[in-house]
């Protein structure tokens, strides 16, 4: 062989060898990228895995507060209602004395009289233990009509001066606080027709 042919064979090997190291050294590079891959994805599936676990978490926490609250407004309400109850059942008690002693002593002619006078005792103390609960009567007494307090019932004719204003209750009505537990149903006078 000739010496240029033997220097292009060694020419040709020395680049196959180069060939091979870049080879190797691109299999190398891409184990490393694919373990820096794989690194990154469990990096992040782990941060995921966190995340849903705090999700759930705040989740159960939600609920287990959910449910404590509707347990304590349970509890609240059935307080409230055991206050209120034990003032009424004071009333009962009177209006059941009442209706004894009228029944105890009904040849007695100043029995009516009695039984009258702890009626109205007892209609007193049931107003007060209602007061005590913010509940009061709406005052209907020379007032003009308010549907936002009043219902009407019906209308009957009156004075020019008085057209708007109640004429008669026919059933008192009550407010908790500042909403309206019940209108007052009411008469209005309405104006004269000419």
């Amino acid at each position: 062989m000739t010496n240029k042919k033997k220097e292009h064979e060694k020419n040709k090997k020395d680049i196959d060898v180069e060939k091979t190291d870049i080879n190797h050294e691109e299999i190398i590079n891409e184990d490393d990228s694919n373990k820096e891959k794989q690194n990154i994805e469990q990096s992040i599936e782990e941060k995921l895995a966190e995340a849903q676990d705090q999700v759930l978490r705040t989740l159960a926490d939600s609920e287990n507060l959910r449910r404590r609250l509707e347990r304590e407004k349970e509890d609240l309400g059935n307080y409230i209602v055991s206050n209120f109850a034990k003032e009424i059942l004071s009333v009962v008690d009177n209006l059941q004395r009442a209706i004894k002693s009228i029944e105890d002593k009904k040849e007695d002619e100043g029995a009516f009289d009695t039984f009258v006078e702890g009626i109205e005792l007892t209609e007193k103390q049931l107003i007060t233990s209602l007061e005590k609960f913010k509940i009061k009567k709406i005052n209907t007494d020379n007032e003009a009509f308010d549907p936002n307090l009043h219902q009407a019932m019906f209308e009957i004719e009156g004075k020019n001066s008085e057209a708007g204003k109640i004429s008669e209750v026919i059933q008192d009505g009550y407010t908790i606080g500042d909403r309206l537990l019940r209108p007052a149903m009411v008469g209005v006078f309405k104006s004269k027709k000419s």
